[in-house]
């Protein structure tokens, strides 16, 4: 976990020395805000507990600058509030040791509810982005970002409901247990690693108001690199999610 705070004090350094060189070139600070399509994927080893997660809807907003280095490339750190997860409906499985204590930790049982992992990150990306201008006055631009991020967990809960019988086996020919409410909303925080690495990136359409700034559209998307379930018998998932964002950048210089 240490390491991870010091990659993200690491970023915010790197951020603070590339504002300071480039007083020279342009330089902007910018808004952001939309939509976050996220999901879970199942990692290697993932368990039936950790399968069969669908997207989900969440925001998605945060602060960047964009610092030029040249009029084709520029460097873009920012801080972003990212939501994560994803949902179920339908059949689940479920750690029979939730039923009986003497079951190993690889045996389910499974009924049907629905369910969703709501999990929002703070996540510090740098990004290299390359830029071409195009219309009649110059004043359109289309944009390429990639770059690495850090991302904290600030929040992190599942949120089930429904009723259902439960049974032994997916194809519901033995039944364990009566129907029962599985109405609940439970913070898993302290069930995941706090801390991920991983990679942003995506395409935008820019519009230049007076060179005093910019409006723009942005498409894209993240992928977290690491499982984030500390314990084994959650099974395994990768954050990820697309996003559609808009926003504006004020020019800080020139």
């Amino acid at each position: 976990m240490r390491a991870y705070w010091s990659m993200g004090f690491a970023f915010c350094f790197v951020t603070a020395s590339l504002i300071a060189s480039a007083q020279k070139n342009d330089l902007y600070f910018g808004v952001q805000g939309g939509l976050s399509i996220p999901n879970l994927e199942a990692g290697s080893g993932a368990s039936p507990i950790s399968k069969g997660y669908s997207s989900r809807l969440g925001p998605d907003f945060g602060i960047f600058a964009d610092i030029h280095f040249s009029s084709l490339f520029s460097l873009q750190p920012g801080i972003d509030y990212s939501s994560q997860g994803g949902k179920k409906n339908g059949q689940q499985a479920i750690a029979a040791s939730q039923f009986n204590p003497q079951a190993p930790p690889d045996a389910y049982v499974y009924a049907n509810y629905k369910s969703e992992a709501k999990l929002n990150y703070l996540q510090i990306p740098v990004l290299a982005k390359f830029g071409w201008d195009f219309g009649k006055k110059k004043n359109w631009r289309f944009a390429v970002d990639v770059g690495p991020y850090v991302g904290f967990l600030v929040y992190a809960k599942n949120v089930t409901s429904g009723s259902s019988p439960v049974y032994a086996d997916p194809q519901e020919t033995q039944q364990i247990a009566p129907t029962q409410s599985f109405d609940a909303n439970e913070d898993i925080k302290d069930q995941l690693h706090k801390a991920n690495v991983g990679v942003q990136g995506g395409v935008g359409l820019q519009l230049d108001i007076h060179r005093q700034g910019y409006v723009f559209l942005h498409a894209g998307g993240n992928y977290g690199f690491l499982n984030i379930q500390k314990y084994e018998q959650d099974g395994k998932n990768h954050t990820g999610a697309a996003t559609i964002l808009i926003g504006y950048a004020i020019r800080l210089n020139g």
